[in-house]
């Protein structure tokens, strides 16, 4: 028999695959299926990207990269990062990694060991808690609460950290609920780490460029007392609709930088290199494909809150960031896992259950608004019937 190392036992999943594999089913089988589940852009990669992709394998960019990517590559992001930023960033520095989750790994991987306690936010991503149980390092959830607008709050995340704590992730804009925290927030958080030299930072900032409501994003790049131990995470993704290309890019200190480019030579050797010249296209090239997409993205949000919060015994929070509405359910009666999977076998909506992000998410369900105004409506038209009418079981 054979005996797989008991590290993969404590692997978890990220379930919007699981609703997307189930949907997508139910769709084969005829079934009229509105998907609010998945977290990517419904948008098509702009043209003078895909086109860049095409001229570099014409060009015949066909072979191994350096691991951390063509310098090309990272030089863009460093000029990406001052253009948006005013922050200066050595591309030396910089790695182009094959999606976002890749830099979470080496992160985790890089921190997490039995004895350590790791710190992650609780509704959050639910890659994070996996990798950190993968690694045998205790997962410390830093809870994540509507009451503070979905925002982390500096003074609790600050009093959950002491001598065991290696590393503390952060996210905003966030996933799943939408939340951005604001700079005064940020600014106790960091002037708070002064006191735990120890600890690392990783900043998932991949919805960056996706603000509402004349909210401004605060890198954490901002903060020069933090630049020695800070993780930058971000990517094309969901900015540039280039979820299928796997591209991201991550900025590490120089503590961090040689050994997650032994790393990437010993796992992924290096990203696909066409990919590479196209994610520079992405990011020196027009930006109003992505002006226009986050105007849309703005547009739903506002009509799937406003949706949300006429069902009955739902509210809704209005998300300031990402592409996310996170309702408080709890007083439907329902618990959320179960709601969202009889939305999507009897209504034929696809949402994910907030517990699928942490132990802080029950009570609330994930819609994405990354779909077309028209197919929203008649989501939550179901959702309404689905909630007038369906007994809670």
């Amino acid at each position: 028999m054979l005996e797989i190392v008991p590290a993969f036992a404590r692997i978890g999943e990220e379930n919007a695959f699981a609703v997307l594999a189930r949907a997508t089913e139910l769709a084969r089988q005829g079934r009229d299926i509105i998907n609010l589940g998945i977290g990517q852009p419904d948008f098509r990669t702009p043209d003078h990207i895909v086109e860049a992709a095409v001229k570099a394998l014409r060009d015949g960019h066909h072979g191994y990269t350096p691991a951390t990517g063509i310098l090309p590559a990272r030089e863009a992001v460093a000029r990406d990062v001052h253009r948006r930023y005013g922050v200066e960033v050595n591309p030396e520095r910089v790695a182009i990694v094959p999606g976002g989750k890749v830099t979470m790994f080496a992160a985790i991987l890089m921190f997490g060991q039995p004895g350590v306690e790791i710190l992650y936010p609780d509704p959050g991503f639910p890659i994070y808690r996996s990798m950190i149980e993968f690694t045998g390092a205790t997962p410390i959830p830093v809870p994540i609460r509507e009451e503070n607008g979905f925002a982390f709050s500096a003074e609790e995340t600050l009093s959950l950290i002491n001598e065991k704590t290696r590393l503390l992730i952060i996210n905003s804009p966030a996933n799943p609920t939408g939340g951005v925290t604001p700079k005064a927030e940020i600014d106790k958080l960091v002037a708070g780490l002064q006191r735990f030299s120890h600890v690392a930072l990783m900043s998932d900032e991949i919805y960056d460029q996706m603000t509402y409501d004349g909210e401004n994003h605060v890198t954490l790049l901002a903060y020069p007392e933090i630049r020695d131990r800070l993780i930058l995470l971000n990517g094309w993704s969901k900015t540039y609709a280039m979820t299928g290309w796997r591209m991201g890019w991550s900025i590490w200190p120089d503590a961090c930088y040689e050994a997650m480019r032994k790393l990437a030579v010993n796992c992924w050797s290096c990203v696909n290199a066409p990919a590479q010249w196209a994610g520079i296209a992405a990011l020196e090239g027009p930006q109003d494909a992505v002006h226009a997409m986050v105007a849309e993205f703005d547009r739903r949000r506002k009509a799937v809150v406003a949706g949300l919060n006429r069902l009955s015994n739902v509210t809704c929070l209005t998300p300031k960031g990402a592409f996310y509405a996170y309702p408080n359910i709890k007083a439907t009666g329902w618990k959320a896992k179960k709601l969202a999977a009889q939305l999507l076998e009897e209504a034929g909506v696809a949402t994910i259950g907030g517990p699928d992000f942490g132990v802080h998410g029950e009570g609330y369900i994930r819609l994405s608004y990354a779909n077309s105004l028209e197919n929203i409506e008649r989501a939550l038209e179901r959702m309404g019937d689905f909630l007038a009418k369906a007994p809670v079981t």
